[in-house]
């Protein structure tokens, strides 16, 4: 049985993802559970999320030490590990990408993150990640950088999917969105069945709010902290309306005639971070219709606890969500000089994830080794 608020909200069009994944989730039979009880029908991770499973998990340990008896690199070590892990999570989902025509059930693995301002590089690690896990249902995780615009583009052309993450602005999005319509129309000319190819556009919430959050307490008046905890959400509200725009408009009929899906809003960035706040409130307040939310496990279970769906959150919020953004500028706060440094911080943050993923990685393949 379905848990009630999951169901609620996957009855109002949300998809919900899992932002999380180890190998002893696979193993241990604890993500088919999470399919059957509480409505999760994808995972996205990222270098944190293997990095944490890498450090805290003994169900590696034969595949390193096999590894380390071949002599393999850390490199390709790391590849090796996390495209296998991707590999048999896209198979746990396989009949759930089948039931949705692969709109669902997919499985989202991210390109080494120290390349997310080399365009060429970018791309074919994304060739060469597709290759290796070899399942319809992967996306390939590419950052919203400039760099990653050309990127996201190339690799949809190939016909290979995409999840675009790191997306904090409005003005970016709509690049997303123009990079993603680019990909589907080189992609039919290179032959590709546009209704094979998918993709989602990673929406960042509550890391808009610390950062504005931290200016308007810096800021200090009442009337400034009264917008605590409204950006984040105000902001992905308006995403949702450029979405709707876009995907209504006469380019995008010609390739939906051709059988593309749309891209659709993920988003991301879910767990609050202010105790303070709902801890549901990044799941609740964005409920629309074709949209997905990734959630790590923490507020998966409060949703699942005391999550209430009471419709549509987002649709007729546009008036209300411009003058929260107009509200939070007329106090001074910079909104590209916010998204802009968020960006930067999170391809930062992912660096250095990638590089503790390798030195645990490196540890135990020297470990193995020494056995």
């Amino acid at each position: 049985m379905s848990n009630k608020n999951t169901q609620a909200l996957s009855d109002a069009g949300v998809s919900i993802w899992l932002d999380d994944l180890s190998r002893e989730l696979i193993t241990s039979g604890s993500l088919k559970d999470l399919i059957a009880e509480k409505n999760v029908v994808g995972v996205t991770t990222n270098p944190s999320i293997f990095a944490a499973a890498l450090k805290d998990g003994e169900s590696y340990a034969s595949q390193v030490e096999e590894l380390a008896i071949e002599g393999t690199d850390v490199d390709a070590a790391v590849f090796a590990i996390t495209t296998d892990d991707v590999s048999e999570a896209c198979d746990v989902f396989s009949g759930l990408s089948r039931a949705t025509g692969g709109v669902d059930g997919r499985v989202s693995i991210e390109v080494d993150p120290r390349l997310s301002r080399d365009t060429a590089g970018t791309i074919a690690e994304a060739k060469k990640l597709h290759a290796k896990v070899n399942r319809s249902n992967v996306h390939i995780k590419i950052p919203a950088t400039v760099e990653g615009l050309e990127a996201i583009t190339a690799t949809l052309a190939e016909g290979i999917s995409v999840n675009v993450t790191l997306i904090f602005s409005l003005e970016r999005y709509r690049e997303v969105i123009n990079a993603f319509m680019l990909g589907l129309e080189q992609a039919k000319e290179n032959g590709h069945k546009l209704s094979h190819i998918h993709s989602v556009a990673s929406f960042f919430v509550s890391r808009v709010d610390t950062e504005i959050d931290k200016r308007l307490n810096a800021i200090g008046t009442d009337e400034a902290k009264a917008l605590k905890g409204k950006a984040g959400i105000a902001n992905a509200r308006l995403a949702y309306q450029i979405y709707e725009e876009q995907f209504s408009s006469e380019r995008w009929q010609v390739l939906a005639e051709a059988g593309a899906k749309p891209q659709r809003p993920l988003w991301a960035s879910t767990g609050v971070k202010d105790p303070s706040y709902p801890d549901t409130m990044y799941v609740t307040e964005l409920v629309a219709k074709g949209v997905v939310n990734t959630m790590p496990e923490k507020t998966l279970e409060a949703m699942v606890d005391h999550g209430e769906v009471t419709g549509d959150t987002v649709s007729a919020t546009y008036a209300d969500a411009n003058q929260v953004l107009d509200a939070v500028d007329a106090q001074g706060i910079s909104y590209k000089e916010v998204v802009e440094q968020l960006e930067e911080e999170g391809l930062d943050k992912f660096v250095v994830s990638w590089n503790e993923l390798l030195g645990t990685v490196r540890t135990a393949l020297d470990d193995a080794g020494q056995d």
